[in-house]
């Protein structure tokens, strides 16, 4: 079965380092709570609100060993008035014999009112 992994963070500045760093932290938990593997990912896809542009957080992932050739790209949030400003969501597809209640979708930072009903 092919399932979608959620994330989502925020900066607090639209600096290089944060983006990278937070972008990684997020990816590190939402590899390591659902037990994947670089195997075992078909894509992953990043967005980023209009108020981020100082670097693509795509570029976390190739700070983790072994996920050189997973397939990822970056794109625009939809910019809805009044939604979280400085956020970065993550999008991984991955191939799991878990349940969609078994997934742990993470939620860093002010993103975590995103989906207050998804807090474990």
């Amino acid at each position: 079965m092919i399932r979608g992994v959620r994330g989502a963070t925020t900066v607090d500045k639209n600096e290089h380092d944060e983006i990278i760093s937070k972008s990684l932290e997020m990816l590190q938990d939402l590899i390591n709570l659902n037990n994947i593997t670089a195997e075992d990912v078909v894509s992953v896809y990043f967005t980023v609100t209009a108020d981020i542009d100082a670097t693509f957080p795509a570029k976390s992932l190739r700070m983790v060993e072994g996920w050189t050739y997973v397939p990822v790209m970056c794109m625009r949030e939809i910019p809805v008035p009044g939604s979280l400003e400085k956020c970065i969501r993550v999008m991984v597809t991955v191939n799991t014999g878990k349940s969609q209640k078994e997934i742990h979708h993470i939620y860093h930072y002010k993103a975590k009112k995103l989906r207050p009903d998804l807090k474990r």
